[in-house]
């Protein structure tokens, strides 16, 4: 009993002490309860301006994230210091952790980086046709570290969201019309003013391409074998795919009942029996 009132401060190091570190403490404390009040305060601001502004609801979360535990170890630290502790060595071996770890890291912080890039530019969207890193499908999900495309023919792309981001796309669905283009080819004795009516008028009854701008045929190049008309016509991008290739047929059929050729590369052999 008497060797741990030894070990306890006298009343006069009590008081000494609380003079010495009562001031620091209380100050840290209303700093800590100011600044949890204003980290808070902040969080609801920023979340209205990423509702403003549309951005996506993983992108919301992962920012207020983000800044939530960031400025909360900078208050945390702030307090230590407040108190008397000295936080430089900390902080030194803090920076080379985490140096290290980003350096270790690198690429998943590339891939991070870009899908953060992505989410706030929006070069695309879910939903979306694009062609980028030598693929092309519709957008299933836009993730933190990659892309998720669906190709036509039902597979599944993962694109890491650092090249997606750095790199060139081509997004099909960012405007409402697309134009289609076809190239009929037919022969060098058929009228070329003939095939040309031919298809303006299968274009122009067909009510999914756009009177404005109008339908376009002109003569892009006179092959080997065939005299080539290009074919141009304005659709919703939604009817893209089915316009041509109902196109395609119908200019095939209409050709035949109307006799216009379409040539195919052709050669002639000549046999030479030796007598």
């Amino acid at each position: 009993m008497e060797k741990l009132t030894e070990l306890l401060p006298s009343s006069g190091e009590l008081y000494s002490l609380i003079m010495t570190y009562g001031g620091k403490l209380l100050l840290a404390l209303i700093t800590l309860v100011i600044g949890l009040w204003l980290i808070g305060r902040l969080k609801r601001v920023l979340k209205k301006v990423f509702e403003i502004r549309a951005y996506e609801q993983t992108l919301q979360q992962f920012l207020l994230q983000l800044i939530s535990v960031t400025l909360k170890i900078l208050l945390l630290i702030s307090v230590i210091s407040m108190i008397g502790v000295q936080m430089t060595s900390f902080i030194a071996l803090l920076g080379a952790a985490g140096l290290a770890f980003g350096l270790a890291l690198s690429g998943t912080l590339q891939n991070f980086a870009g899908g953060v890039m992505l989410l706030i530019l929006k070069p695309f969207k879910v939903g979306d046709y694009i062609e980028a890193q030598n693929y092309a499908g519709t957008v299933e999900e836009i993730q933190i570290f990659h892309t998720i495309l669906h190709t036509p023919d039902k597979k599944t792309i993962i694109i890491p969201n650092g090249p997606l981001s750095n790199g060139s796309a081509v997004n099909y669905s960012s405007s409402p019309l697309r134009r289609v283009d076809w190239t009929f080819g037919i022969g060098y004795t058929d009228d070329i003013d003939k095939a040309k009516q031919l298809i303006l008028d299968i274009l122009t009854k067909d009510q999914r391409i756009l009177e404005d701008p109008a339908p376009f045929t002109g003569v892009i190049s006179l092959g080997d074998s065939s005299v080539n008309i290009v074919t141009r016509g304005w659709v919703n991008s939604g009817d893209y795919w089915d316009v041509f290739f109902e196109i395609n047929e119908l200019v095939k059929k209409t050709f035949d009942t109307q006799g216009v050729s379409i040539p195919f590369p052709q050669r002639d052999v000549h046999i030479i029996q030796a007598k």
